[in-house]
């Protein structure tokens, strides 16, 4: 009785015998038939002359005959007694077990047959883990070097060398040729087109045998070759001047660029070898428009000047040019547009120049766009004519000088008319209150365009008579402001070279500080008693003028600068520039105190009511952030409670009543909860939303719009809200909620800083604000009080008796302010390792881990 499988595995040792004795008998054959491979595919048969050629060829007819000769020697073919053995060979069975199974016994006892069958039962035992073992051909015992290696590497380094020739390399490697001169080998033709630099495109390849394409003007059509050229060379034809040159080789170009569409022939011996119909798409001028009519902005002082552009390769560059309607032959005012890219194919934008201070305020012009692509072509848009928005000013000098200056605009040789304008207003001194600053400006514009005579002047005096205008205006506090502003920058420039400078060389910076101080200290002076002749002169009834206050103010900068004086004598710059960073927050909130107590009643009303919904902006992005951190709550206990359930899938966790194994009911009453809980954190959504839009709403009311991010940040609720409705993640909803929140927060705070005036400081202090009583900010209710002996920002002021604070006021914090401390950093760092937290979020958590 045969064993099962047996046959199959006879079947494959056979093979493996057939394969263990052909391979090394071919393997000279096939060596030599490479060599010879690399021989053809290397070009070296239309080298040689045809007898060299016949030659070598017997040569190798001659070595493939003794190497099949050589290898097949002593050939034979496997038997069944090969196969049996090889097969007991490769599994380690002795004593020939497959043989026992063909024997028969030589006697018929019954007890030697009992034998006789133990024994082949014991055989077929052995042969049911007969292996048939890999191939074993023993090449590397006939090849020690390895040459069959380097024939089979020379043999693919040379096919693929030979590419798409290898073919005709072969069969020219086959047959020799008797001529007088060896036929040229194959001709190698490569071209390609490479478009401009600035469409961006990549290069075009053109396909060998000839073919047709479309290509953008102005590319550059290259084309090769190589190969077997022969003496003749190849002529090409279809644009004048084209002609092949040497590389170098045996290899030659021809080059042009194509402005217009050819067809390009290549012929060899009157034999057309291939040809290119080349069509040229001409580059279109890019397209320049307003999407609607420009004008003025509906608030402040600026243009709206709505745009779109494109071009089939992209713009590079877009312009708006103004032209003064009644001297077109002026130069232009020039505006570059900012691209949202560096070469769009389209955009659109919206652009608000303010042009309030520009000489050509308040008079016609004409506005045109021109767009430019990288082809240096410009297109232009429809030409509109309107009237530049120009400031109103109240004080009748202010607007005689600004008519003078529109003057000089309209018709600029028209000086003598502008300087009897000047002298009229000179004469009458009471009109601009007999400020000696106003005289010296008009006299010395009139003397300019008296004596003066270049094109120039006239701007210059443009500019020096909307400065007057301005000072008369504004007032003297702004002026005087400017000048404090201008004193502030020139005393932090001269503190920064002097902690540049070395030691030996710092006297003369010190000096030098020392004169920016007094500078500062004398326009401090100046502008307290500005600002308190504006508060007199403005509210003179509503709120009563305290001389004494002016005082107090007075002797409070005095003392600063006195002590940035000893600091700089002392060499101490760090010490002085933080007394100068102390002083300007001082005069920041006096200023803002000045303004406050200056406005009406309604106006402060409509201020606090800013306020309160800047705050309720922030208590909204305090809780959206808490949900989204619910969220992240939630998910996580999704995902323990499906590792949980994946663990228990397992097979060796499936023992009824093992510790740790929810049941299905307990599953159950967990999918319930979370469903009560999305239902919850619903409602939640769909009422933090009804209280954005009643915000929006009361933002509407008290600035006249409504900023686009909140409107955005409605749109995110509703799509979170919808989400937790249908059982899915709101998170990233919920987060982008979160930041158009807080961009909403920034866009209020400026709208109500153009609103009601509000300094710079406050809406900055506002914007920075987002979100900070989220993070565990104290608010108002931490804020110290001012009081006497304290400066603007609550601290104790330091007397000149010393040069530190006694610490009197200070508070040791407790253990449980420490321990509170401590959470709240370890709260800040869990959130900021949360990456995938808005970016906005992450950076103000960064900030205020920098602060700890």
């Amino acid at each position: 009785m045969t064993p099962a499988g047996l046959a199959r595995k006879r079947l494959l040792a056979r093979g493996a015998l057939w394969w263990e004795a052909t391979w090394p008998a071919l393997w000279p054959a096939l060596g030599t038939l490479g060599l010879f491979g690399v021989f053809a595919f290397a070009g070296i048969p239309a080298l040689l002359p045809g007898w060299a050629h016949v030659l070598i060829l017997a040569a190798f007819l001659a070595a493939l005959i003794l190497a099949l000769r050589h290898g097949f020697a002593g050939f034979r073919a496997p038997d069944a007694a090969a196969v049996d053995r090889r097969l007991e060979r490769a599994t380690g069975l002795k004593h020939r077990p497959l043989a026992a199974l063909q024997d028969q016994p030589a006697t018929q006892d019954p007890d030697g047959l009992a034998l006789w069958a133990a024994h082949q039962s014991r055989m077929r035992r052995l042969i049911a883990r007969l292996r048939v073992g890999t191939p074993r051909p023993g090449l590397a015992a006939r090849d020690p070097r390895a040459f069959r290696a380097g024939i089979l590497v020379a043999f693919c380094a040379a096919l693929f060398a030979a590419g798409g020739d290898a073919p005709a390399l072969l069969a020219r490697g086959l047959v020799p040729h008797f001529g007088s001169a060896p036929p040229p080998a194959a001709l190698r033709v490569e071209a390609w087109v490479t478009p401009p630099a600035y469409t961006g495109a990549p290069p075009i390849f053109l396909p060998a045998q000839g073919g047709s394409a479309t290509i953008p003007a102005g590319s550059r059509l290259q084309i090769a070759l190589s190969g077997g050229l022969g003496s003749a060379l190849p002529e090409i034809s279809g644009l004048p001047g084209l002609a092949f040159e040497a590389l170098g080789g045996g290899s030659h170009t021809a080059q042009a660029s194509m402005l217009a569409g050819a067809r390009i022939t290549i012929r060899r011996d009157g034999t057309e070898i291939a040809t290119w119909n080349l069509a040229v798409q001409a580059d279109a001028p890019p397209i320049a428009a307003f999407t609607e009519a420009p004008g003025r902005s509906p608030r402040g002082l600026a243009l709206r000047l709505p745009w779109r552009t494109e071009d089939d390769w992209g713009v590079v560059a877009l312009r708006a040019e103004f032209h003064l309607a009644a001297r077109p032959e002026a130069a232009p005012i020039t505006l570059e547009m900012t691209l949202p890219s560096a070469a769009p194919k389209q955009a659109r934008g919206l652009a608000q120049p303010d042009l309030s201070a520009h000489p050509w305020a308040g008079l016609p012009v004409q506005l045109r766009l021109i767009a430019r692509d990288g082809a240096e072509q410009e297109g232009r848009s429809e030409e509109v004519t309107l009237i530049l928005p120009e400031r109103s000013f109240n004080h009748p000098v202010a607007r005689a000088i600004i008519e003078i200056r529109k003057g000089l605009s309209l018709n600029p040789t028209a000086r003598p008319d502008a300087m009897r304008e000047m002298d009229r207003i000179t004469q009458a001194p009471e009109a601009f209150e007999h400020d000696p600053g106003t005289l010296l400006a008009l006299r010395t514009a009139r003397g300019q365009l008296q004596r003066d005579r270049r094109a120039e002047t006239i701007g210059e005096v443009q500019e020096l008579l909307w400065e007057a205008a301005l000072a008369l205006e504004e007032g003297r506090d702004t002026r005087t402001a400017r000048a404090l502003a201008e004193a502030q920058r020139q005393l932090r420039e001269a503190m920064n070279e002097a902690e540049r400078t070395p030691q030996a060389e710092n006297e003369q910076q010190r000096s030098e500080v020392e004169r920016r101080i007094e500078q500062l200290r004398e326009a401090i002076r100046r502008h307290l008693e500005a600002m308190a002749e504006r508060l007199q002169r403005e509210n003179a009834e509503a709120l009563p003028y305290d001389p004494q206050q002016r005082m107090l103010d007075q002797r409070d900068m005095d003392r600063r600068t006195r002590r940035m004086e000893e600091a700089t004598r002392q060499n101490r710059m760090e010490d002085a520039q933080r007394e100068l960073a102390e002083l300007e927050e001082m005069l920041r909130a006096l200023q803002e105190g000045r303004v406050a107590r200056s406005e009406s009643p309604e106006r402060q009303r409509q201020r606090e009511r800013g306020q309160q919904q800047m705050g309720a902006v922030q208590d909204m992005v305090r809780r959206q952030g808490e949900m989204v951190d619910q969220g992240s709550r939630r998910a996580e206990q999704q995902e323990q409670r499906a590792a949980q359930q994946r663990r228990q899938a397992q097979p060796w966790n499936q023992r009824p009543g093992q510790p740790g194994q929810t049941t299905p009911e307990q599953q159950q009453q967990a999918e319930q909860e979370q469903q009560r809980q999305l239902q919850a954190e619903a409602r939640r959504q769909r009422a933090l939303r009804r209280a954005l839009g009643e915000l929006m709403q009361q933002q509407g009311d008290l600035t006249g719009e409504v900023p686009e991010a909140l409107g955005q940040a409605d749109q995110a609720m509703r799509e979170a809200m919808e989400a937790l409705q249908d059982g899915r993640d709101a998170r990233p909803a919920q987060q982008e909620a979160m930041r158009r929140l807080q961009e909403g927060g920034r866009q209020m705070a400026q709208q109500m800083q153009r609103q009601f005036g509000q300094g710079q400081g406050e809406g900055e202090g506002e914007e920075e604000g987002m979100g900070e009583t989220e993070m565990g900010g104290e608010g108002q209710d931490g804020e110290q009080q001012l009081g006497e002996g304290r400066d603007p920002l609550g601290r104790r002021a330091r007397e000149n008796t010393g040069n530190a604070d006694n610490g009197s006021d200070t508070r040791v914090p407790d253990e449980a302010e420490q321990l509170r401390t401590r959470r709240l950093q370890d709260e800040l760092r869990r959130r900021g390792a949360e990456r995938e937290r808005p970016a906005e979020e992450l950076d103000y958590i960064d900030r205020l881990l920098r602060r700890f």
